[in-house]
């Protein structure tokens, strides 16, 4: 009986113990998050400096600094598509001071692409808010167009099944954006292209406009000069709405391919585990960020007028992308590694 007493007791010191743990657990995160941030934050933007994301970063780290009275330091990490910046925020202390750009590719291109992943992209992060929706846009070199008469997805379609193997559709590369939008584009529409990867968008550009290819999938933002400069012909936006730079400008859906829907996209995530508290005070200070007129004009500027939105909308939406791209590679037999 003693021994059973004795049982009982140490039982319930160990609960006691346990919950008074969990207690001070609770309350030390809870005091985190009220004095959040107390440090510099570091935002790791998974590739090279100077390019659009880079540019995004900097310019909303500038606001946000006003915004929670702390320095925001935008860290550089190329390598591996992105792969290699992202796995550092992935394994970084959950706390807020570690924050990362994560974009269509990391988030649910590229696990689909490489057969090994340094990082889980629905497990490891907590997104906090999606920046930027950027339309692909469907262009052909003017002279093609002219010489085929082709002026809309139809007319294209109609061409390719007669004469897609002499057709070229360029890419900024294996497994990027531009490449699974013309593969999708073959699987809907039932149509040949050869695929032409250039080490990056700007060359695919010029192999466009010079017409050593004819057809590309080209980011709205890249390829609007071009568009307005008469240069290209944009047949079709590739999302499941039109955009607000090309209103003129059908959807793929619209033309008669069915179920497209492609864009680029990129968002804040922070590492798994990091408080609610902070992701919502992050939430915030973006959401705000976006509001600003300087942020407004960067993004417009990369052919995005998105809204802000919570963190959960850009959990869910990430989510689903991670899926759809999964038909996407698998039905076009690619891979990197």
């Amino acid at each position: 009986m003693n021994n059973y007493k004795s049982h009982l007791i140490k039982s319930f010191n160990l609960a006691c113990l346990g919950l008074t743990l969990s207690l001070s657990n609770s309350l030390a995160l809870a005091d985190e998050a009220t004095n959040y941030p107390e440090k510099v934050i570091h935002f790791v933007v998974p590739y090279p400096p100077g390019g659009p994301l880079d540019a995004a970063a900097r310019q909303l780290g500038e606001r946000i600094q006003e915004t929670l009275g702390q320095n925001v330091i935008v860290e550089n990490k190329a390598g591996a598509g992105g792969n290699v910046g992202l796995a550092s925020v992935a394994q970084a202390k959950p706390d807020g001071y570690t924050l990362g750009m994560g974009a269509v590719a990391t988030m649910a291109i590229n696990p689909w692409l490489y057969k090994k992943m340094p990082f889980d992209p629905s497990k490891d992060f907590a997104p906090v808010m999606l920046l930027s929706n950027v339309p692909n846009v469907l262009i052909l070199n003017k002279d093609f167009s002219a010489e085929h008469e082709i002026k809309d997805v139809k007319s294209l379609v109609a061409y390719l099944s007669q004469h897609g193997d002499k057709v070229n559709y360029g890419s900024g590369g294996n497994g990027s954006a531009g490449h699974l939008a013309g593969e999708l584009f073959k699987q809907r529409a039932g149509v040949d292209m050869l695929h032409i990867p250039y080490q990056g968008a700007s060359p695919a550009k010029l192999a466009l406009l010079a017409n050593q290819t004819q057809v590309m999938f080209d980011n709205l933002a890249s390829a609007l000069p071009q568009i307005k400069g008469g240069e290209v012909v944009a047949l079709a936006v590739t999302t499941a709405d039109r955009s607000s730079f090309l209103k003129d400008v059908p959807t793929l859906e619209e033309d008669g391919i069915d179920n497209f829907d492609i864009s680029t996209w990129f968002g804040v995530v922070s590492p798994a585990g990091t408080p609610e508290a902070i992701v919502e005070k992050l939430n915030k200070a973006y959401a705000e960020a976006m509001q600003d007129q300087r942020v407004q004009t960067q993004m417009r500027n990369m052919g995005s007028d998105l809204e802000p939105g919570t963190a959960a909308d850009f959990s869910n939406y990430a989510k689903k992308e991670l899926e759809k791209y999964k038909e996407v590679v698998e039905a076009a037999g690619i891979g990197l590694d």
